[in-house]
């Protein structure tokens, strides 16, 4: 038998059935039914899409290599486990799909099985999930979900590159592109323009594909915000949104809630009733962070089924929980309770916790929050963590980092030309005296030190700075800043259109540039980069590039004739297009230069 690997309640041509994920297939059975309708082989999947965000209902199609049409289902649970439950599927199908298209070419499997007219059923109601007290619901809400499942490689990726090679993601590069509309812009013009190649426009951008992965790559931490569901009053009753992570939350909060769901749900209690009677019980008033919340113990309902797993208040004086791990002696604030015995160390009664009885379950309960938060952020309960108690240990925890200075850099060895030769030259010299340099005679030194501090009180007194440089500098710092906010406050007078033309010719000029540098110049070797270019292609390359540059002029006296015609002053499009032509002009002469020293 197969294993499963997700299932979720969905529906496929309107009609109710369960669809599965096994490490061989993924399959859809009519309710009632025991063999599946419609069953895909893995190596048939092709491509996947989604509904929309926000759509009433939660789709997931999958294409198939024979069929493009493939089948769509439609997941019927509750719209936050409907999502959770699809983001599982196309998490999985992602990896499968991506499997495909790296692999090399197979014979496609036999037909997908699927009943040609489904007879109509009674729907099911969806299963709730099963929780036992170890293993929890954990369902994954946190990725946003995007149009499309686009996570597969792209056609253009060769055979033999790897799915998780970020550098060649085309998922990466689209999600880049979205998140920066003016690179989006400049791939449209130049790459689907024909100009340059999609692995040329990626090249020296590395670090965006880089960057975009290791941002999908963290993992987000448990929010350190307590599990406090927050009712509303609506027509008189008290509603509460139940999704799956507030039920997760819960669970791992307040383990005596995961006993009660698992004792009598489904048994005795349906989820939706479960539920209903937790949030109306003195169970959940007890686990309220706010003692606000004892205020309304008389409007809570008694429960004979809550009420079994009520627990006594903690408002001993020694908590009910304590800590199994020892408490590190640098951070115990009972560790010096015993010093100073002949002064006196009388304990501070006004710090004392407990005073106000009713707030020490509160005060422990947040404690023990805090703990559950540190354990999961560290990897795991502190006793399994605690290294041997040891002294050297102990001090090691007083060795800071940032107390050490700066490890001074070796630097860059310089490659001179005859060195041996410069430090004999500078041996010679020193055995001459040359660089003995003048004798200083202390005494007259300090003589003239004494002789220039005498009277320097007075002189200090008669001291009178003039104003006028101060005042000049104010001035122009004023005029400064008026001048610019004069000039970001007026309106510019050159059309859109044109100023359009503008900004598209000065981008396209800057990648042609960047292009043909990346083409002279050696790649960097301190961050990954795309496969490295022989140095035939590397000066076909710059050639090419130079034939684009070569243009710039003519482009930039277009623009002049037609802010000629639309009124404008030609003159302040010379002046906005001249840091370009210069950068251009500089790539022109450097290859006109080196084409000429190459014949010879």
């Amino acid at each position: 038998m197969p294993s499963i690997v997700c299932s979720a309640q969905a529906s496929y041509k309107k009609l109710p059935g369960l669809l599965e994920l096994t490490d061989t297939h993924l399959q859809w059975t009519k309710a009632g039914d025991k063999a599946p309708s419609v069953k895909v082989a893995h190596s048939e999947a092709a491509s996947l899409s989604r509904s929309k965000v926000g759509a009433a209902q939660v789709r997931l199609k999958v294409g198939l290599v024979s069929d493009e049409a493939g089948h769509n289902f439609t997941f019927t649970s509750p719209q936050a486990v409907a999502l959770a439950e699809r983001e599982k599927f196309e998490a999985e199908l992602t990896n499968i799909i991506a499997r495909n298209r790296a692999a090399a070419p197979q014979q496609p499997p036999g037909p997908t099985v699927a009943a040609a007219t489904p007879v109509p059923s009674t729907p099911v109601t969806p299963r709730p999930p099963h929780v036992g007290t170890p293993a929890r619901p954990t369902p994954q809400l946190s990725r946003a979900p995007t149009s499309r499942a686009a996570s597969v490689a792209s056609e253009s990726r060769g055979p033999g590159t790897p799915v998780n090679d970020p550098v060649h993601d085309f998922r990466l590069r689209k999600k880049v592109l979205l998140s920066n509309p003016e690179l989006a812009q400049l791939h449209r013009e130049l790459v689907m323009g024909g100009h340059i190649s999609e692995n040329e426009f990626w090249e020296g951008r590395e670090h965006l594909l880089l960057a975009q992965a290791a941002a999908e790559s963290q993992k987000r931490g448990k929010p350190g915000q307590l599990v406090d569901p927050r009712p509303q009053s609506v027509d008189g009753e008290v509603k509460i949104v139940i999704t799956p992570q507030l039920v997760h939350d819960i669970f791992e909060e307040f383990p005596i809630v995961a006993k009660a769901y698992n004792d009598n749900v489904p048994s005795k209690l349906s989820e939706a009733e479960f539920w209903s009677r937790y949030f109306q019980s003195k169970l959940f008033n007890s686990h309220r962070a706010s003692i606000r919340s004892s205020a309304a113990q008389h409007v809570v309902k008694d429960d004979p089924i809550f009420d079994k797993y009520l627990e006594k208040e903690d408002d001993d004086l020694e908590p009910r929980r304590l800590r199994e791990e020892r408490v590190d002696t640098f951070i115990d604030l009972g560790a010096t309770s015993v010093d100073h015995e002949e002064t006196g160390n009388e304990k501070d009664i006004t710090m004392q916790a407990g005073k106000q009885r009713a707030v020490l379950p509160l005060i422990r309960k947040f404690n023990e929050h805090s703990t559950r938060l540190l354990d999961t952020a560290l990897g795991g309960p502190a006793a399994k963590r605690r290294r041997t108690d040891s002294g050297d240990e102990r001090l090691a925890q007083l060795d800071l980092e940032d107390l050490h200075d700066n490890q001074s850099s070796a630097g860059i060895l310089l490659d001179m030309q005859d060195r041996q030769r410069y430090f004999d030259g500078r041996a010679a010299s020193t055995a001459d005296g040359g660089d003995a340099g003048p004798r200083v005679d202390f005494r007259e030194a300090l003589r003239q030190a004494r002789s220039s501090t005498q009277g320097w009180s007075a002189n200090l007194s008669q001291l009178r700075i003039d104003k006028k440089a101060g005042d000049g500098a104010l001035v122009s710092m004023t005029q400064n800043v008026a001048t610019r906010l004069d000039v970001k406050s007026r309106k510019h007078d050159i059309p859109e259109s044109l100023f359009r033309q503008m900004t598209t010719c000065q981008t396209a000029a800057n990648e042609f540039l960047r292009q043909f540098w990346l083409a002279i110049y050696p790649p960097p070797t301190e961050s990954q980069t795309l496969a490295a270019a022989t140095p035939a292609q590397k000066a076909a390359k710059a050639a090419k590039m130079i034939g684009y540059l070569g243009k710039t002029h003519e482009k930039v006296e277009a623009l002049v004739r037609a802010a000629h015609q639309e009124g404008v002053d030609p003159a302040r499009v010379k002046v906005a297009m001249k840091p370009v032509l210069d950068a251009v002009d500089k790539a022109l002469e450097y290859w006109r230069t080196k084409n000429a020293k190459g014949p010879r």
